[in-house]
């Protein structure tokens, strides 16, 4: 974990909807996405487990994470650039919170302010939600174990 994943931090969900908005069509917007995507750290090849690999994705996509201070930080990759943007946005929304914020984060909302999901493929559009699901699965657990 190299901890510099500024998703969550320098870069918000605030951020990503004002500079979606400045775009007049999605191949700009697209753009913009993978842009996003090339800001997140370089994961370990070690990280690249089965384990940590997404199921349900068109591309292969891997999430790790780990507890600093009761925060859940998150390492993650794609070998698809559109798909590390995405994961970029999806990481502005939970890197770097805590469990019981990632679990009550209203992602529709904010896929709805991006008007992100229509503008997917089908299978794309499923790969996200795996993603968001990962992640929330991830808060829960936690959570569980903390009680």
């Amino acid at each position: 974990m190299t901890g510099t994943n500024p998703f969550g931090k320098t870069i918000t969900t605030d951020d990503i909807v004002e500079t979606l908005g400045f775009f007049d069509d999605w191949e700009e917007r697209y753009r913009y996405i993978i842009d996003l995507g090339k800001q997140l750290p370089v994961m370990a090849d070690t990280l690249r487990t089965e384990g940590r690999l997404i199921a349900g994705c068109q591309s292969q996509v891997w999430i790790d994470y780990q507890i600093q201070g009761g925060l859940v930080s998150f390492d993650v990759d794609s070998d698809a650039h559109i798909v590390r943007g995405l994961l970029g946005i999806v990481m502005s929304a939970y890197n770097g919170k805590l469990p019981k914020d990632i679990v009550a984060f209203d992602i529709e909302k904010y896929f709805d302010q991006l008007d992100l999901v229509k503008h997917l493929s089908p299978t794309r559009g499923n790969g996200l939600r795996a993603m968001v699901a990962r992640i929330r699965h991830i808060a829960e657990t936690e959570l569980k174990s903390s009680a």
